[in-house]
């Protein structure tokens, strides 16, 4: 065997052996989880709100997962519309000089920007007392005029920060991979460049803009800096109760309450909750959400290929 087949070989070994290591590490997170946290979960568990100390035989992850579903939503709505367009920009207007370059530094050092970081800046941002009306003010502290700054408002805004730079590369790829004889044929018949955007190029790359979608959707539901920081610590939602009431919803976003991962760092030894069984069920909930978002991810994509 010669020295080509020779590395060749190594190369595919040290290839098969990394995936497996990485596949066997997932699987093994998976079936831990599984195996601490599945008794765990029960109708009663995925129903209740999280309880008081007078009420531990009642503990749940209700309000926990709805403040999960809810954040998600509202970063993604603030986040989409800016991605999709900032990409619609670059890939379809923008032409390559210096202000073009200044927009795509500006983007990759945001992707690179510790979820911390953006915690403390949203905190600092949303703490001033014109943007008091997305959460409340600071009341009872004398010679003090400002915002409280933590809300689900405010956290959503702040992980669609989070999340921005993500979305639009992911978005402007899936752009990108529309061929331009799509583009050429359509202002060949006459189209506006508006048109084609909207009526050739955004239908045809929309799989793939779904799963940017789901992939910033998967960076807001694992998060725990920005949500510990911005949304804040209480477990079960606070504003006006009941919570889940119509009339009471704007309250509700205005005010804190808690994600699956806040909730497993409380229950978690860590945290001051001491409620391993009850951590691990969450933990074990969020895993499957996120397993069921990377599936989404793999259809989407999947479709994307089949329609190539």
């Amino acid at each position: 065997m010669n020295k080509k087949k020779i590395r060749d070989l190594m190369g595919e070994v040290m290839s098969w052996l990394a995936s497996s290591i990485t596949i066997a590490a997932c699987l093994g997170i998976i079936i831990y989880l599984f195996n601490m946290g599945h008794a765990q979960i029960d109708i009663g568990f995925l129903t209740n709100e999280p309880a008081t100390t007078l009420e531990t035989e009642k503990n749940g992850i209700l309000t926990p997962l709805v403040g999960t579903l809810l954040l998600t939503f509202i970063g993604t709505l603030v986040a989409f519309p800016w991605a999709l367009g900032t990409a619609i920009y670059l890939s379809e207007y923008a032409k390559r000089n210096n202000l073009t370059e200044t927009f795509r530094l500006g983007i990759d050092v945001l992707s690179g920007v510790p979820t911390i970081v953006v915690a403390i800046f949203g905190l600092a941002v949303f703490s001033n007392p014109a943007l008091g009306f997305l959460s409340s003010m600071v009341e009872g502290v004398q010679d003090v005029n400002r915002a409280f700054g933590r809300s689900f408002l405010v956290s959503g805004i702040t992980m669609a920060v989070m999340i921005l730079p993500f979305v639009i590369k992911t978005c402007e790829e899936a752009l990108k991979s529309v061929p331009d004889t799509y583009r050429e044929a359509s202002l060949a018949m006459g189209a506006s460049k508006w048109y084609t955007i909207t009526k050739v190029i955004l239908p045809t790359a929309k799989n793939g803009i779904i799963t940017a979608v789901i992939l910033g959707m998967g960076r807001i539901i694992g998060d725990t800096a920005i949500v510990w920081l911005t949304l804040g610590g209480t477990l079960r939602m606070t504003g006006v109760q009941p919570w889940w009431r119509p009339d009471n919803w704007l309250s509700t976003l205005k005010n804190t309450g808690s994600t699956l991962t806040s909730y497993i760092y409380f229950m978690s030894p860590a945290g001051e909750g001491h409620q391993n069984e009850n951590a691990f069920g969450a933990a074990f909930v969020l895993i499957i959400i996120i397993i069921l978002l990377n599936l989404l991810t793999d259809f989407f994509m999947g479709s994307k290929e089949i329609g190539k």
